[in-house]
């Protein structure tokens, strides 16, 4: 008996020794040190891409992979008339990018189609959410049917008319502030003789949401649905689009018709053009060929009403795509776009407004015309909002295979206002009455 238990005894000692030896084998990482994280790539696309705003996003990239070396990212960009069939058709067939900047009328039919990530548990728990401009995030929320948080906007935009202000001061004109002074300094920069036309006019890709806004802000009228009826072809819209669209060719050149952005800002920057109408964000693009004092911005006018009125949801956001298999370094790269550091570099060289409230109180933004213009009117406590029913999934592509084919249809002269707004607002009526029975339906069941 007490050999065996010697034997055993002997069994445990040598038990204990082997397995010390083994720990002893076994290099501990020293004081300070940690294992290298597995390198990860990211897929990044933008839907509004160019020369300059690449660079811009190249730049920030190199930025976000300096303080996380574990992070690749690879970046592709589209022109903005493209882009969203490219991701359409990425969303189709299942190959799509990590991390995007998608325009926020895009989220409600991107949200339906379950093809995004929902950021809410994120973005409670980022040290910066309460820094972003809230009503950006309440908008963002309300136009999808859980309302999460698909996208946190970056960065906010604002239709105004930049003008040739070497052109205004060789005539002695004013800058315009009412919708009168407008037509009347439109007339007053046209010299034919000289390939001088005082207006521009997006007749091409992209025409739509800039012919909407410009009607909302003359008329007033801030409510674009009521009672299941659409606004568009309120008789004050009638009488606003006759009088725009008679610009054309008296005022304009005959090319309009087919004219996309880079084609309206070729003409301003390149003195054939006294007026255009786009948003702040052009004003990287007219630094670089003009000077400082040869053009100015101005906000739309207020309506004949005696307010501005401004299209709600005017934003752009960063959104997770659902397929990700990397939605941690996802956020990461999302929260760090989104953050005051890439807000401030990316609105700053771009030339729109930032979603963080930190951001305004940096010396560039405090003297940035373009943003203190677009500031005078979101904070005019006067200033009324319209909400588009961007909810409404098929509305991109009423916007594009109605509206902006009606836009040339009306210019070449084979289609009357009346029948083209009366066309736009009964699509769009159909289509709404069509979703609120399909979210009736929904909630029964």
């Amino acid at each position: 008996m007490i050999d065996k238990r010697r034997a055993v005894f002997c069994c445990f000692i040598l038990l204990v020794i082997s397995l010390t030896l083994i720990g002893c084998s076994y290099e501990k990482p020293s004081s300070g040190h940690t294992e290298k994280k597995e390198k990860v790539k990211l897929t990044f696309w933008f839907d509004n891409a160019g020369v300059h705003r690449t660079a811009v996003w190249e730049e920030l990239i190199d930025m976000f992979e300096k303080e996380h070396p574990n992070i690749d990212i690879e970046y592709e960009g589209f022109l903005k008339d493209s882009a969203k069939a490219k991701f359409d058709a990425a969303i189709a067939i299942g190959e799509v990018p990590d991390v995007a900047s998608i325009y926020t009328s895009w989220l409600p039919e991107y949200t339906s189609r379950d093809a995004l990530l929902p950021l809410d548990a994120y973005f409670n728990s980022w040290s910066e959410k309460e820094k972003i401009n809230p009503d950006t995030i309440a908008f963002n929320r309300s136009i999808t049917n859980d309302r999460s948080v698909y996208g946190i906007p970056y960065t906010q935009n604002l239709d105004v008319f930049w003008v040739r202000a070497d052109w205004l001061k060789n005539a002695s004109l004013k800058t315009p502030e009412t919708w009168d002074e407008f037509f009347y300094t439109v007339e007053k920069l046209t010299n034919k003789e000289r390939n001088q036309y005082g207006y521009s006019i997006r007749g091409g890709a992209g025409s739509s949401f800039q012919l909407q806004r410009l009607m909302y802000a003359y008329s007033g009228i801030s409510e674009y649905m009521v009672d299941g009826k659409s606004t568009i072809n309120d008789p004050l819209h009638v009488e606003f689009v006759k009088k725009y669209f008679a610009l054309y060719q008296n005022n304009t050149p005959i090319s309009d018709i087919t004219n996309d952005y880079p084609n309206m800002l070729m003409g301003f920057d390149n003195s054939t053009v006294g007026m255009i109408q786009h948003n702040i964000g052009s004003f990287a693009e007219h630094s670089e060929s003009l000077a400082p004092d040869q053009f100015t911005v101005i906000p739309l006018p207020k309506s004949i009403n005696g307010h501005y009125v401004v299209e709600d949801g005017n934003t752009m956001d960063i959104s997770i795509f659902k397929q990700s298999k990397h939605p941690d370094e996802a956020w990461t790269f999302l929260s760090f776009l989104a953050s005051q550091k890439a807000q401030s570099y990316w609105n700053k060289e771009v030339g729109q407004i930032p979603t963080h409230q930190e951001v305004f109180k940096e010396e560039w933004a405090i003297n940035a015309p373009h943003l203190q213009t677009a500031l005078q009117v979101y904070n005019d406590p006067q200033t009324k909002f319209y909400k588009p029913p961007f909810f409404v999934t098929e509305y991109n592509t009423i916007r594009m295979t109605i509206v902006e084919p009606g836009i040339q249809e009306v210019l070449s002269g084979t289609k009357t206002v009346e029948a083209f707004l009366e066309e736009w607002a009964a699509t769009i009526e159909e289509t709404y009455r069509r979703h609120e029975e399909y979210t009736a339906n929904a909630k029964i069941q």
